[in-house]
């Protein structure tokens, strides 16, 4: 078998994907500032930066800063708003990019107008709930955290939208599995997890935090180990279709987290390191579904061999 031979498609809860590998919210922007670096049309699709009814201008700098094996951002969600994305970053992209579009709102309301803009609209394949933003003051963690209000959040979108819909959920919590029974049984079509780790770094010389923020988010490779352990916990409790998503840098990265339950995964924090990495991670990925025999991508889904009773 060679690796064109593989099939590469993949459902991720009524989204169709020509193979497995999209980018991250936030890390990809509006797709166009990708393509001198690789064929967006390559790609099984990519999540388009968090979209707020109204344009957003972040938090002040310093809002990003390095931490071993990864990084740390507080930049809040800074987007154009919903109106502008779809007047002028949605006609920008081929009709052959996958686009998924992430949601945000301070309150629950504001979640479902942001979606109810979004339903019908040309080019948007699906919405991701962005429910888990480690470092807004309102919104975002709060609601990934809360059973109750992330049953409400999941609950309005759902009701505001007929388009497959993923919830991007917190690790910042007791237990994933919980959380992804809850968006379960509201009506998600998928998850995507995880989100990164509320954390916190400290410059001795000013004694200040680095992000002007204080807290921010732990993304890369350092957090790799939580996000496949609460996937392949999350894949266990529910029977939705997951992304995983957590320092995803190589196809060998990639292929754990398909062997943890994932049917999808997301690249992130790498596409800064290395603009085309998330095409050279299909490829990689269609290279090792060949070498070990597997016809199809969707077999390697849950494939994780196990220890009795691990």
């Amino acid at each position: 078998m060679t690796p064109d031979q593989v099939d590469m498609t993949v459902d991720l809860g009524g989204i169709e994907l020509r193979n497995p590998v999209l980018t991250a919210s936030g890390t990809f922007g509006y797709g166009t500032e990708f393509s001198p670096f690789l064929e967006l049309e390559s790609l099984g699709g990519f999540v388009a930066k968090s979209l707020t009814l109204e344009p957003r201008t972040g938090n002040p700098p310093p809002r990003i800063a390095e931490a071993p094996s990864g990084m740390l951002n507080a930049i809040s969600l800074e987007n154009v708003g919903v109106e502008a994305f779809i007047r002028e970053r949605l006609p920008a992209l081929s009709d052959e990019v996958t686009v998924i579009a992430s949601v945000f709102g301070t309150e629950i309301e504001l979640y479902g107008r942001v979606t109810e803009r979004l339903d019908g609209v040309s080019g948007v394949a699906g919405i991701e709930v962005n429910a888990s933003c480690p470092h807004v003051k309102a919104g975002g963690i709060e609601f990934g955290q809360d059973p109750k209000a992330l049953a409400a959040l999941v609950r309005t979108v759902r009701q505001s939208t007929r388009l497959p819909m993923l919830v991007k959920l917190s690790p910042n919590v007791t237990s994933i599995a919980e959380m992804a029974r809850v968006a379960e049984a509201e009506g998600a079509d998928g998850l995507c997890l995880i989100n990164a780790v509320q954390a916190l770094d400290v410059d001795v010389d000013t004694r200040r935090p680095v992000l002007a923020n204080g807290l921010g988010g732990l993304s890369g490779p350092a957090i790799r180990p939580i996000a496949l352990r609460m996937v392949w916990q999350a894949a266990s409790a529910v029977d939705l279709p997951i992304c995983g998503i957590g320092g995803i840098a190589s196809a060998e990265d990639a292929v754990k987290f398909l062997l943890c339950g994932a049917t999808a995964v997301q690249v992130g924090t790498a596409n800064y390191l290395d603009p085309g990495v998330a095409g050279q991670i299909v490829t990689g990925i269609a290279e090792y579904a060949a070498r070990h025999g597997f016809a199809r991508i969707a077999d390697l889904v849950g494939a994780l061999e196990t220890p009795q009773g691990g």
